[in-house]
């Protein structure tokens, strides 16, 4: 208890000499206050940055999704792009091959999309982007219609000439009125609007075109009627939500594609089973990289915040050796006067740091549509620990020298 009452002490001798000193105070923080700013900035960017394009891949490509290809996503030192250039596309037997036999799928799905094709209507016309999908297709990416409907199986199975489109692709075409129900034409061949997808507004990575502008049609049609346009599929299937079944899911899928193209044992796959864990491992990397290229840029801000405080708390000490020697003289342990000068520079640091933080706060508070910043609990406790680090370092030194001090020769100054 008595130890407990000399930290507490502590704590009211460094509360009152930074209130008698608010000029001063306020001076010293600015250095901190400014560091932590820039450094909890920079991970919150970062992290929202993280967050928005996670949520684009898995809108784009679907969560726990694996997709069947010619062509691997990840290029590698020495890429043959030479060997998958000569590797057969994906067929349409063999997605249904998959879609009836694969035992860890949740579903299964052939899409073809990335090109461009002019959508009209009467006069009005834009460029959209087409894409040529079996009817699982909603249930791989995410597709929320919000006109009308989607595809019935049997327009998809049977190549009907029916059309899904896009928000923004509707409001050129139709003025504002319901496009569903509309005969439309996609390279000047007529289709039945039949829904609309939700609008989205722009992607910042455009993985696939935004779907604002997307013409979506049963693959068997754009198989059929684009055939000039060489179809180059991708088999997407869906994994069971456990990591798991999304390994067993692999497997199962290179064994079976492997027989369906009488691979021999020791010839390479002539596929590539693409993996979206892959692709985010590539983004943690890049974020990594930032995170620390903008903590130690930051950092250079925190550390003259450090060493003002430092100077502030030499000034402190020298201002306050007489009343150091009468305390000890009174009884007053070293440990006592070490922590009566390191909290009021963890004070001060802290005081800095809950400043920055705030500064943060109001930036996450302007609607931002490009890239909406979110401060998360852990961002903020990154900074009031950091803060606090800047201050046990920042004060350890004078701290120590002041408890240091002989009683005598401290009484003795002036």
């Amino acid at each position: 208890m008595f130890f407990l009452r000399q930290v507490y002490e502590s704590f009211l001798f460094a509360y009152q000499a930074l209130r008698s000193n608010v000029l001063r105070t306020t001076l010293s923080l600015l250095g901190v206050s400014i560091g932590i700013f820039a450094i909890v900035a920079v991970f919150t960017a970062v992290d929202s940055l993280n967050n928005k394009i996670r949520k684009e891949i898995d809108s784009f490509a679907g969560s726990g999704v694996l997709y069947v290809g010619k062509w691997p996503w990840l290029m590698q030192n020495n890429y043959p792009w030479w060997k998958y250039l000569n590797r057969p596309e994906m067929k349409y037997t063999e997605y249904k091959y998959l879609k009836d036999n694969l035992e860890h799928a949740e579903a299964v799905a052939i899409m073809d999309g990335g090109r461009t094709a002019n959508v009209s209507r009467g006069s009005n016309s834009i460029d959209a982007n087409m894409t040529g999908a079996s009817y699982e297709y909603n249930q791989i990416t995410s597709t929320p219609i919000q006109d009308g409907r989607y595809f019935l199986p049997i327009e998809s199975d049977n190549g009907l000439f029916v059309c899904i489109i896009g928000a923004k692709v509707a409001e050129t075409l139709v003025d504002g009125r319901s496009a569903v129900g509309e005969v439309i034409k996609v390279n000047g061949i007529k289709f039945l609007v039949i829904g609309v997808i939700e609008k989205k507004g722009e992607d910042m990575l455009n993985f696939g075109g935004t779907p604002d502008e997307k013409v979506i049609i049963p693959y068997t049609t754009f198989e059929a009627v684009f055939q000039k346009d060489k179809p180059a599929p991708d088999i997407a299937v869906k994994a069971f939500k456990d990591d798991v079944g999304q390994a067993a899911l692999e497997g199962e899928i290179t064994g079976m594609m492997r027989s369906l193209r009488s691979i021999k044992p020791k010839q390479e796959d002539n596929f590539s089973v693409n993996r979206l864990d892959g692709l985010q491992a590539f983004f943690d990397g890049i974020f990594a990289a930032l995170n620390i290229a903008g903590a130690l840029i930051a950092g250079f801000s925190l550390l003259v915040g450090g060493f003002g405080i430092a100077n502030i708390m030499f000034v402190s000490v020298k201002e306050r050796t007489n009343i150091i020697g009468i305390q000890k003289s009174l009884g007053a342990k070293n440990y006592f006067i070490l922590f009566q000068f390191l909290f009021e520079a963890v004070f001060l640091s802290l005081i800095g740091g809950f400043v920055g933080i705030g500064l943060v706060i109001l930036i996450t508070l302007v609607p931002q549509e490009a890239l909406p910043l979110s401060l998360t609990t852990a961002n903020v406790l990154k900074g009031l620990f950091i803060s606090s680090f800047i201050g046990v370092l920042s004060g350890i030194i004078p701290a120590w020298v002041a408890a240091k001090m002989d009683p005598v020769i401290a009484i003795r100054s002036k």
